[in-house]
C-alpha cells in the first residue's frame, strides 16, 4: 500500500521537472546585441586604459586628476630636481644645450606665471648666469601659484647641483636649496582660527 508520504514524493518529483522553453528569435537577436555591445564596450575600457596608464597624477586640493603632461624635449640628456613648498610639488627636467625655454605643464612659463612670481621661479639661474643654457619642462601639483613658484625655485636650484657640484655653495649661501617646511597651521577647536580666538564681551 502507497502511503500519503510516498503519494507526495511522486507529486513533488514531477512537477520539478522543467519542461524546454523554445527560445523566441527576437530574444536570440537581444542576446546576440548584448553580446556585441559588451565587447565594444571592452575595446573602448582598453584603450582608456593604454591612454590614461602612462599620464601622471595630479592631486590638487582633496581631488585626483589625471593630466598627460609631454615632455617638450624628449630624447635630450636632462638633470631631475624634485622642488617642495607647502603642498606643492614641482618636477623639473633640466635638458642640456638648450636655448632658455621652459614649459610648465605644457604652457609656455610666461602664460603660467606673472609679476614676481617669474623672478622669484628663476632666481637659481639667475644667481649662476645660466638662464640660457637649458630647456626645462616643468611639471607642477597641488597648492597655490605662489608656492608653485617656490617649490619650482627649489627643482631648478637641486637640479643646477647635479648639474655641477660647484654651484652648491652659492646656491645655499642663497638659502634656496633648504626645503621651506613651513605649513599653514591647524584650526584648533572654540577659535576662529589656528590662535585667533572669538571677541570677548563683557555685557
Amino acid at each position: 500500500m502507497a502511503t500519503k508520504k510516498d503519494e507526495k514524493k511522486v507529486v513533488k518529483k514531477t512537477t520539478s521537472k522543467k519542461t524546454p522553453v523554445k527560445a523566441s528569435k527576437a530574444s536570440n537577436k537581444k542576446i546576440e546585441k548584448k553580446a556585441v555591445v559588451k565587447k565594444e564596450v571592452k575595446k573602448v575600457v582598453k584603450k582608456v586604459t593604454k591612454t590614461t596608464a602612462k599620464s601622471p597624477i595630479i592631486a590638487s586640493k582633496g581631488k585626483q586628476r589625471k593630466i598627460r603632461i609631454e615632455d617638450k624635449f624628449a630624447g635630450t640628456q636632462y638633470h631631475l630636481g624634485v622642488g617642495k613648498r607647502k603642498t606643492a610639488i614641482a618636477l623639473v627636467r633640466m635638458h642640456e644645450k638648450g636655448k632658455g625655454e621652459i614649459f610648465v605643464n605644457n604652457h609656455k612659463f610666461e602664460d603660467y606665471f606673472f609679476g614676481n612670481l617669474i623672478e622669484n621661479a628663476l632666481q637659481p639661474l639667475q644667481l649662476t648666469g645660466k638662464e640660457t643654457e637649458f630647456n626645462i619642462s616643468i611639471k607642477v601639483m597641488g597648492g597655490g601659484v605662489s608656492s608653485q613658484a617656490e617649490a619650482i625655485r627649489h627643482g631648478i636650484a637641486r637640479a643646477l647641483v647635479l648639474f655641477d657640484s660647484e654651484l652648491r655653495g652659492v646656491l645655499k649661501k642663497a638659502g634656496l636649496l633648504t626645503r621651506d617646511a613651513r605649513v599653514k597651521e591647524r584650526k584648533k577647536p572654540g577659535l576662529k582660527r589656528a590662535r585667533r580666538a572669538p571677541q570677548w564681551k563683557k555685557r
